[in-house]
């Protein structure tokens, strides 16, 4: 069901925000002059074209070829001035071809929605629904890949001078009464509560520490008040040294998951690269554990990457999206080599080659299977 379905509610959203651009004026009004103001409008369509034809790994006999087609229509309105930026990403969903209609709205709603007034020089607060992407986007991405991205609501604490870091205090509201899942920012979270925080130090030109403290709080299934939390600790470090470059990845999760049952996971990457005046090669691996079939059904051993993004890691394909549904909670170990090629100022060529492995043994088969993607790139003025 659309967010906007009633005129009521697609009117409220445009009052707030010309509210918070008059209030700004107002707020700014004795101000000299010399006070800057910007206001600056992006408008961005993506239409997508997916034909697929046994794309998982077992699918039933029933499950036939399918072509889908999906356009995102966004604007991004953000307007700055002394101390404060507004910013607005309402977005529209299209869907072609679908459900015998040659034409339909899947989804109209607000990607991004925030206030950011600035308390310091180094320390600001961004209010709102918004994007969270820390690091390379494996457990925090705004999932740019799919056409509805991922956002989250709440309240976001920034502070920038020698290093950066920030804190995230984000929670969810009941929104299946007025969001279609498939096609909203949000409202596939199912966490109550949710805390991170994220901190990047840069100790000298050859290296870089990035770290990130997550806790989500659930509802317990009895639909009480009672909560249990899901701790995901760790980050990366990166070497860099002329054209060689090298990183570790890690975290180790803990807590309960929704039977109850403790967690005990974890995920590592190891990564190097070699950078040459034309291509770049990456060789790596991930490592995400999985439950043992000999492992006590009390302890959970499989790593959820929590609102991460797994295509651009896997192949560019989503043959692992739920995790750990897609790889039957038996983890996944993906080793892959990547070659980019820069021809020239505005064309690149891409090759992504990976092996994945179930990290622990299983009676579902295959236990091996191997990807390999190719990627053209081109980019106008």
């Amino acid at each position: 069901m659309s967010y906007f379905k009633t005129p009521y509610l697609k009117t409220h959203y445009l009052i707030l925000l010309f509210v918070m651009l008059c209030a700004t004026d107002k707020m700014f009004a004795q101000a000299p002059d010399t006070l800057r103001r910007e206001l600056t409008i992006d408008f961005e369509i993506r239409p997508r074209a997916e034909f697929r034809d046994n794309f998982i790994w077992t699918p039933a006999d029933t499950i036939m070829p399918n072509l889908q087609v999906t356009q995102r229509n966004r604007i991004s309105i953000t307007y700055r001035t002394k101390g404060l930026r507004l910013h607005a990403s309402p977005q529209e969903i299209h869907k072609w071809g679908e459900s015998g209609h040659f034409s339909q709205v899947g989804n109209l709603n607000f990607f991004e929605l925030y206030a950011e007034p600035e308390i310091t020089r180094n320390f600001f607060v961004r209010i709102g629904r918004q994007a969270l992407s820390l690091d390379n986007g494996r457990i925090f991405s705004a999932a740019p890949w799919s056409q509805q991205s991922r956002a989250h609501e709440g309240i976001r604490f920034f502070y920038k001078k020698r290093f950066e870091t920030d804190l995230t205090i984000a929670f969810t509201r009941p929104y299946a009464g007025h969001f279609d899942p498939a096609f909203s920012p949000v409202a596939p979270h199912t966490y109550k509560y949710l805390f991170v925080h994220h901190l990047k130090h840069k100790f000298s030109d050859k290296l870089i520490l990035t770290t990130i403290q997550a806790m989500d709080l659930f509802r317990q299934p009895a639909g009480d008040m009672r909560y249990y939390e899901r701790i995901t600790n760790g980050g990366r470090i990166e070497y860099v040294r002329g054209p060689m470059y090298a990183t570790v990845n890690a975290y180790y999760q803990y807590g309960k998951n929704a039977a109850l049952n403790k967690i005990r996971a974890y995920y590592v990457q190891p990564e190097i690269s070699v950078n040459t005046a034309r291509a770049l090669f990456r060789l790596g691996a991930e490592v995400l554990s999985g439950q043992k079939n000999t492992a006590s059904k009390a302890i959970f051993n499989s790593f959820v990457p929590l609102y991460g993004v797994a295509w651009k890691f896997m192949g560019n394909m989503n043959l692992f999206t739920r995790f750990p549904a897609d790889v039957h909670e038996k983890g996944l170990i993906n080793p892959y080599l990547f070659i980019i090629y820069q021809s020239g100022k505005k064309l690149s060529l891409r090759s992504d080659m990976h092996l994945f492995y179930r990290s622990t043994r299983s009676s579902v088969k295959p236990g091996k299977y191997g990807v390999n993607t190719l990627a053209l790139k081109a980019i106008y003025p």
